[in-house]
C-alpha cells in the first residue's frame, strides 16, 4: 500500500469508528495536531503527539490507529502491531483494512504464523477492497513459504570483516577483485542521506588482513556524493553512481573510470543509452567489463525500480539499455544486481517473489540466452529484514554483504559481513582466473595488448580484456568444466595462443606471463589450439577460433608470408608420421586459402618427428611434439 493511501486511511479514522466521544479535549487536540503533522509527513513528531494523547486517554482507540500507522511507515513494525492489536481490542473489532495492516506488520517482523492467521481472517471478511485482497493473497503465500523456510535453515554464520574495515558509520555494497585481494565499498559518514558518500578501497596485507581503507582516487571522489559502484574482475574498470557535481542526464547517473598503472582516469558519463532523465544506480559489471547491469526507475519497466542491462560494443560504445524483463523483473522493486564471475549467475534483491519479508536475495541462471525462474536463497541468509548488496567470490565459497543496524525502525549503522556459502545455494559453475604480464620478448617492455578468451566447445568468444599499457598486467576469468583458447595480440607483434582445460573442481589460479615476438623473418608461432582426431588430419570444429585468428593476422599483415608446418611425436613409423604431418599442415593451408589468403603467401610442409620441441619420454612431452606451427618467411 502506498504512503498516500496510509495517510488517507489514518486521517479518516474518525469516519471509520464514529465520532470521538468521552475523550478529554486536550487528547482530542493532540490527536488533531498529529493529523496535521501526518499531512506534512512529519511522522516522528506525530508519534510524540499521539503518545501524549494516549497518556491522557489510554482507551483512545482512534489515536491507537493513527499511531500504529505512523509506526508502520517508520518501519517500527513491533510497535505498529501493538497499537493495531490494542485498537482492535478496544473496539471489539475493526474494518477489514486494519486486519490487513496488522497481518502485513506481522509478516514484516517475521511473525509468520500470526501473519498467516491474520491474513486468512482478513480474506474471510466482507468489505475489503480488491487491491488489498490481491496484496493479502501475495503476503499470505509468502508467509506460508517463510513459515516453512525457517524450519529448514541453511548453515549460515556471517561475521563482520576484521582488520581496518567497518570503522566508519556506514559501509555497504562491497565488491572484490577476482583475486580477492582488494575490496571496494561505499562509505558514508552517517545514517542520513545528507551525509557524504565516497568510494573506498582496502587491500589485504601479507597475513590476509584488510588494511586501512582509503579513498579510491581523488579523480573519482569529490565533495559531492559518489555512491554504489562495481569493479571489473581485474580491478581496472570502475563504474559508479554520481548524482551531483557532474553533468548528468537525470537525478543520478552512472560514470566509468579506467585504471592505467596506478592512476584512475577522469570519470566519464556512460551516456544517454545507459543513463536517462530518471534515476540510475547500483551497477554490476561483468568480469570482462563488457556487460553492465544496473537499477533504474525510468519509464518502460515492469515496476518502479527494475534491473536493466547494456553491452559494450567493439566500437567502444555502450548499447541502448534494455529491461531484463520477466522472470527477473516484477511489478514490485528489484535492486542490487550482481553478476557472478562466471557471467551466468545473476544475484539480486526483490520484493516481487515469495520471500521472508522486505527485500530478499534471489539468483537466476542465464541459459541459452534466457534467465531462469529466480530462486530464493533461503533462510537465514534471507530474513524479515532487507537483504541487499550481495557479492559472491569467483570460487563460490565466500559471500559478502552489508547488514544494517536499526533502532526503533531507524537506521543507525551498516557493517560489511562475510560468510561461507551454504552448499545448497552455491553457484553451479565456479570460476578461477589466469593472470600475468604481457611484454615484448626482445626488450622486456610491458605491453598493452588485446586478450581474447574463446570457449572451444561452443567456439564462441567468452571474454575480451586488455593488459595494462603501463605494467602489462592482465586477468581473465576461467570457468570450471570448460576448455579455452587464449589469444594475445598487438599490432606489430605475432599473436600468441594458449590452450586451457578447466575440468570440474579446477579452481586454482593460473599465472602466465606472455612474451610477444615482433613480426620478423624466422619467427615461429605455435598454433596450440588446432585439433585433429587421433591418427586423422581433418580439422575439428573446435579449431575454428585458432584458424580464424590466423586468417585475421594474415589479413592485417598483407606483406607477411608464412610456412605452415606439421609435426608428430616418434610413436610409430617415421614415414607414416611424415605423411600424416604433411596432410595436417595441408588442411590448415586449404582453410586459409578458402578464407581469402592468397596461395603465394603460404606454403605447407610436414616434418614428422624430426623436429621435436621436447623429449618423447612421456605422454605430456609427446603431446607437445604433436603440433602445428607457422614460420615467417
Amino acid at each position: 500500500m502506498k504512503v498516500s493511501l496510509f495517510i488517507l486511511l489514518w486521517l479518516s479514522s474518525i469516519s471509520l469508528f464514529g465520532q470521538i466521544n468521552d475523550v478529554p479535549k486536550k487528547a482530542q487536540k493532540l490527536y488533531e495536531e498529529a493529523g496535521e503533522l501526518m499531512r506534512r509527513r512529519q511522522y516522528p513528531e506525530a508519534v510524540e503527539a499521539l503518545k501524549a494523547a494516549l497518556a491522557k486517554e489510554e482507551h483512545f482507540y482512534e489515536a491507537h490507529h493513527r499511531l500504529a500507522g505512523c509506526y508502520k511507515i517508520l518501519n517500527n513494525f513491533p510497535e505498529a502491531s501493538r497499537h493495531f492489536e490494542r485498537m482492535i481490542s478496544l473496539a471489539g473489532g475493526a474494518p477489514a483494512a486494519v486486519y490487513f495492516d496488522l497481518g502485513e506488520c506481522y509478516f514484516l517482523q517475521g511473525e509468520y504464523e500470526k501473519a498467516v492467521n491474520t491474513m486468512e481472517d482478513f480474506l474471510s471478511m466482507r468489505g475489503a477492497s480488491s487491491s488489498l485482497i490481491a496484496n493479502a493473497r501475495r503476503i499470505l503465500e509468502s508467509a506460508k513459504f517463510a513459515a516453512e523456510g525457517v524450519k529448514r535453515p541453511s548453515s549460515f554464520n556471517p561475521q563482520p570483516l576484521t582488520g581496518k574495515i567497518n570503522n566508519f558509520a556506514m559501509q555497504y555494497f562491497p565488491a572484490l577483485t577476482a583475486d580477492e585481494k582488494s575490496i571496494i565499498f561505499t562509505k558514508r559518514d552517517g545514517p542520513g542521506m545528507q551525509h557524504d558518500e565516497d568510494i573506498y578501497i582496502s587491500r589485504k596485507d601479507e597475513q590476509g588482513e584488510w588494511m586501512e581503507p582509503e579513498s579510491i582516487s581523488a579523480a573519482i571522489n569529490t565533495s559531492f556524493n559518489e555512491g554504489t559502484s562495481s569493479i571489473s574482475a581485474d580491478g581496472r574498470t570502475l563504474i559508479f553512481t554520481s548524482c551531483q557535481g557532474r553533468k548528468t542526464y537525470g537525478s543520478c547517473d552512472l560514470f566509468i573510470s579506467h585504471k592505467i598503472g596506478d592512476h584512475w582516469s577522469e570519470p566519464e558519463n556512460l551516456g544517454p543509452k545507459v543513463n536517462s532523465p530518471a534515476w540510475e544506480s547500483q551497477p554490476s559489471l561483468s568480469p570482462d567489463g563488457r556487460t553492465l547491469y544496473f537499477v533504474s526507475d525510468r519509464r518502460g519497466g515492469l515496476g518502479r525500480r527494475d534491473i536493466w542491462a547494456s553491452h559494450l560494443g567493439d566500437d567502444g560504445e555502450w548499447s541502448q539499455a534494455v529491461n531484463l524483463g520477466p522472470p527477473v523483473n516484477t511489478a514490485e522493486d528489484e535492486v542490487s544486481p550482481f553478476i557472478h564471475a562466471n557471467n551466468r549467475t545473476l544475484y539480486f534483491a526483490s520484493k516481487g517473489f515469495k520471500g521472508f519479508g522486505g527485500f530478499d536475495l534471489y539468483s537466476s541462471e542465464l541459459i541459452d540466452g534466457r534467465w531462469t525462474e529466480p530462486e530464493n536463497l533461503g533462510y537465514p541468509l534471507n530474513t524479515h529484514h532487507d537483504e541487499v548488496s550481495l557479492f559472491i567470490t569467483p570460487n563460490g565459497r565466500k559471500g559478502y554483504y552489508a547488514i544494517d543496524e536499526r533502532h526503533g525502525g531507524l537506521l543507525v549503522s551498516s557493517r560489511i559481513f562475510s560468510f561461507d556459502i551454504p552448499e545448497e545455494i552455491r553457484v553451479r559453475v565456479r570460476s578461477s582466473y589466469v593472470a600475468g604480464k604481457i611484454y615484448d620478448a626482445v626488450t622486456g617492455k610491458p605491453l598493452g595488448a588485446k586478450i581474447e578468451l574463446y570457449d572451444l566447445e561452443t567456439r564462441s568468444l567468452a571474454s575480451t580484456v586488455g593488459s595494462d599499457s603501463v605494467n602489462g598486467r592482465y586477468m581473465v576469468i576461467l570457468n570450471e568444466g570448460s576448455e579455452y583458447a587464449l589469444y594475445v595480440e598487438k599490432e606489430g607483434y605475432l599473436f600468441k595462443s594458449v590452450s586451457f582445460g578447466r575440468p570440474e573442481g579446477s579452481l586454482e589460479p593460473v599465472v602466465l606471463d606472455v612474451p610477444l615476438d615482433p613480426v620478423e623473418q624466422g619467427k615461429i608461432v605455435a598454433l596450440n589450439n588446432i585439433f585433429f582426431e587421433h591418427d586423422k588430419y581433418a580439422l575439428q570444429e573446435r579449431s575454428l577460433p585458432e584458424l580464424r585468428k590466423t586468417v585475421d593476422f594474415l589479413k592485417k599483415n598483407p606483406d607477411v608470408r608464412i610456412e605452415i608446418s606439421g609435426h608428430t611425436d616418434n610413436t610409430g613409423d617415421a614415414l607414416y608420421n611424415k605423411e600424416l604431418s604433411e596432410k595436417r599442415a595441408r588442411s590448415v593451408y586449404d582453410f586459409l586459402v578458402k578464407h581469402g589468403i592468397e596461395q603465394h603467401r603460404i606454403s605447407s610442409v610436414g616434418y614428422g618427428d624430426t623436429r621435436p620441441v621436447a623429449s618423447n619420454d612421456s605422454e605430456e612431452n609427446r603431446a607437445k611434439n604433436r603440433r602445428i606451427e607457422f614460420r615467417i618467411l
